[in-house]
């Protein structure tokens, strides 16, 4: 038997029921998305808002999206920047501001750390405070009852901590991933979520 959350409500002379919707926040891994775009999707150009939107679908249409949370770096300059260090970087930046400026999406910036380079000659960076900001958003939403559902992109078994915190708040996860993702993280989710072919190619963006 399944039970719709919801309340009898009066309307002049009537009643009506009024379905309860489940609220819901999405966190993106930003570096994580660029990944599977990337690798599995010929670095497919997407719509953020589309993507969020067709994700949550696939569960229901009784949830209204509280807010997005998107986490990324702008990327690495030397103290001299090269002409594509730096149009790579004013790149970013115009993404991260029109990214801010969408309806219900807030963009936390982390910072981009050089680590050296590898025997290969290619150059190290390791992405710092990105994974902090996410799962205290998550725990912080979680403890002050503001979500019934978290979606999370993501493929870090960093993220398990906050996951568990929010679990045993009541909150319920969604893992969305791809192809490559840490199998503790994998485990420690309540549901997963695959990003496939047809979630892309409703979210392609035409502009």
């Amino acid at each position: 038997m399944f039970v719709i959350p919801c309340e009898l409500q009066m309307l002049g002379k009537y009643f009506i029921l009024v379905f309860d919707m489940h609220k819901v926040a999405f966190f993106i891994d930003g570096a994580y998305l660029d990944h599977i775009l990337t690798n599995e999707f010929t670095n497919q150009r997407i719509d953020y808002q589309l993507l969020t939107h067709a994700i949550v679908g696939k569960v229901g249409s009784d949830r209204e999206i509280i807010r997005v949370y998107y986490y990324h770096c702008l990327p690495y300059q030397d103290t001299h920047p090269t002409p594509e260090q730096s149009q790579r970087f004013s790149n970013m930046q115009r993404f991260f501001r029109a990214l801010q400026r969408t309806a219900r999406f807030e963009v936390r910036q982390g910072r981009l750390a050089y680590r050296g380079i590898d025997d290969k000659g290619t150059p190290i960076f390791e992405q710092k405070r990105t994974d902090l900001l996410l799962g205290l958003d998550l725990v912080l939403l979680a403890t002050k009852k503001s979500i019934d559902e978290a979606f999370i992109i993501a493929g870090d078994s960093d993220f398990i901590p906050a996951v568990c915190a929010a679990k045993a708040e009541g909150v319920i996860v969604y893992l969305v991933h791809g192809d490559i993702c840490h199998d503790d993280l994998l485990d420690e989710v309540d549901e997963r979520i695959k990003i496939t072919p047809d979630l892309i190619s409703s979210s392609i963006r035409l502009i």
